[in-house]
């Protein structure tokens, strides 16, 4: 083998590990996290009524402890975007043992997680994992 050969070869491997260690860096096409706008409702069945909700993300939670009505829908909360999970829960007095109480959360307009429950004591929670 003569020099020019050994230079050569020498420049191919170079050329591929570069090549390869290039295309094995971190994908830089993830979005980068944003805020959200977080609408949270729950719903129960004619003649029930829901009494308490606990709505939010992460820690910053609001509680309600006199809602008592069929329907309830929480104003748009901007959630920030280090935030990690959206959760409602929400408890109602059925009117009889097919009752229902459904919580949703919605993400930027669209439902992301739903929850539901059955009887005369109903309990329902929904959490949604914003990353």
């Amino acid at each position: 083998m003569n020099a020019s050969t050994i230079k050569l070869k020498a420049l191919i491997l170079f050329i591929f590990t570069t090549l390869l260690l290039v295309s094995c860096s971190k994908d830089k096409s993830n979005p980068i996290n944003t805020e959200h706008k977080v609408v949270f409702k729950a719903t129960a069945s004619s003649g029930s009524s829901v009494n308490m909700i606990v709505y939010g993300y992460d820690a910053t939670l609001t509680t309600l402890s006199s809602v008592n009505s069929s329907s309830w829908t929480s104003p748009e909360i901007t959630v920030p975007a280090n935030a990690t999970v959206a959760s409602i829960t929400a408890n109602a007095m059925g009117a009889d043992a097919s009752a229902t109480l459904k919580v949703q959360v919605y993400v930027d307009g669209v439902l992301k997680k739903e929850g539901n429950s059955m009887g005369t004591a109903l309990s329902a929670t929904a959490q949604y994992n914003l990353r």
